[in-house]
């Protein structure tokens, strides 16, 4: 029954966390949260209950761009069966009818398929349904998606010529009339009509500064989008190109590609956007965010560095620290995952994100296959070296094995002394640790060195000139 019943439908993309992927020149305006969407039957002479022209849709979160509305299932974690309808084809929306018995309602009129065909919108959750609807019309009667063609043709003229001041005041031709002939105020009218045209002048030049100020809002976000389009010509050349091209160009290109990296997101998530679901659309957001840092990193990053980074790709929609935190707490919940990209030629698999907190109270965002065996492994292999052994290693020794900054490396040091498998030799010079000896040595003859283990292959790095 459903092979066909949905074909009104247009199929939606949504990334691995649930957040749905925007068009071009696309911006989320608002989203309620338990909304059915309900095809209304066709009304024909011959039948008397005609079927429903395409399966009801139960349950699910409704998104409103500029462009669309997308509806994406809540019990779906993939996005799997998320549709979206074109604002373009929307015909007409029906004015709502409050009802005290039913919830509220919005019944539009859209063409799909070659047919007309009536939507109802049932939102059964506690969202903001008013400013939905007016969000809806607005965006509707705005046709956003016309402007699509080519932004930079856009003019921001907005010039206004100066006018004469007309007043004559400061003529050498004296009298009551002024030199276009009309009458020239004086007295206490005359410092009215300066006053007058002063507050005049002050509110054309607000005028002109608010829309400088607009037109270069909009500058910024067409620059984003660019920014974003050769970010995206940037990755698939990347992968394009095998062995072929210099060292020094695909430098240039890597770089150029960490600085677009840094411009900022689309649309970012916002309260005013998102209501009541701004933390989990904001942790969402976050998960789909943090893949290019988190690889760039090693696998573990801090909380304070994402938060920076965060911020600056949002503009001037920033966040609080404790929306950050939230949002991170939420991963758990949601297990959310990273998207599948290739960067740099190397591909990233899709890995699920968490929030970990060290012993000593500091904050890391990492995979959840970033394994502790691992590291300590590779941490163990890095003091047992012959010269690890006579003067031990630093953080920063650990973050070059490690890959990650030296601040991480320190804490899956400090971790590995907990575990047993270091000690910590604290100085003037800082931290320095070293291979833990104990456990080999024997307690009933300290001065007995066995032919095998990590004690004997100390005291030869040690006795070693």
């Amino acid at each position: 029954m459903a092979t066909t019943s949905n074909s009104i439908f247009q199929p939606a993309s949504v990334t691995t966390s649930g957040r749905p992927v925007l068009l071009p020149n696309e911006f989320e305006h608002s989203l309620l949260s338990a909304v059915d969407l309900e095809p209304e039957p066709e009304s024909t002479t011959t039948t008397r209950n005609p079927p429903p022209v395409a399966t009801p849709f139960k349950s699910g979160l409704l998104t409103l761009t500029t462009h669309r509305l997308l509806w994406l299932p809540s019990s779906s974690a993939t996005g799997a069966g998320a549709v979206s309808i074109p604002l373009s084809s929307v015909s007409h929306i029906f004015s709502p009818k409050k009802s005290l018995f039913h919830s509220p309602r919005i019944r539009f009129q859209f063409s799909a398929s070659s047919r007309t065909v009536v939507v109802t919108v049932v939102a059964r959750g506690k969202g903001d349904f008013d400013g939905f609807l007016s969000k809806l019309w607005e965006s509707w009667r705005g046709r956003a998606w016309e402007n699509d063609v080519d932004p930079g043709t856009a003019s921001g003229s907005g010039s206004v010529s100066g006018s004469g001041d007309g007043g004559g005041g400061g003529g050498g031709g004296g009298g009551f009339y002024s030199s276009d002939g009309s009458v020239r105020m004086v007295g206490v009218a005359g410092i009215l009509r300066k006053e007058q045209q002063m507050w005049e002048s002050t509110d054309k030049s607000l005028q002109e500064a608010f829309q400088d100020l607009n037109a270069l809002m909009s500058k910024a976000k067409e620059m984003v989008m660019l920014a974003e389009k050769m970010r995206q010509k940037l990755l698939s050349g990347s992968n394009s190109q095998t062995g072929a091209g210099n060292d020094e160009e695909m430098g240039s290109k890597e770089e150029m590609q960490d600085w677009m990296l840094s411009v900022g997101i689309i649309s970012p998530v916002t309260k005013e956007s998102a209501g009541a679901l701004y933390h989990q659309q904001l942790s969402r957001q976050l998960a789909d965010f943090v893949r290019i840092p988190l690889e760039r990193a090693g696998g573990v990053i801090n909380l304070i560095d994402i938060y920076c980074l965060f911020n600056r790709a949002r503009g001037t929609e920033l966040i609080s620290p404790e929306d950050l935190l939230q949002a991170c707490s939420l991963w758990e919940k949601f297990d959310v995952s990273l998207l599948p990209i290739i960067y740099k030629t190397v591909t990233v698999v899709d890995r699920p994100v968490m929030l970990r907190k060290f012993d000593s109270g500091v904050m890391v965002i990492q995979n959840k296959s970033h394994s502790d065996n691992e590291v300590f492994a590779r941490i163990k292999t890095l003091v047992t070296k012959p010269d690890a052994l006579r003067v031990g290693i630093t953080a920063s020794d650990a973050a070059m094995t490690l890959g990650i900054a030296p601040a991480m490396a320190k804490e899956h040091l400090l971790t590995a002394e907990g575990k047993g498998l270091l000690c910590r030799d604290v100085s003037a010079d800082g931290f320095r640790f070293y291979v833990n000896l104990f456990p080999d040595i024997a307690t009933d003859d300290l001065h007995a060195v066995k032919d095998h283990g990590i004690y004997s292959v100390w005291i030869r790095a040690a006795t070693t000139t």
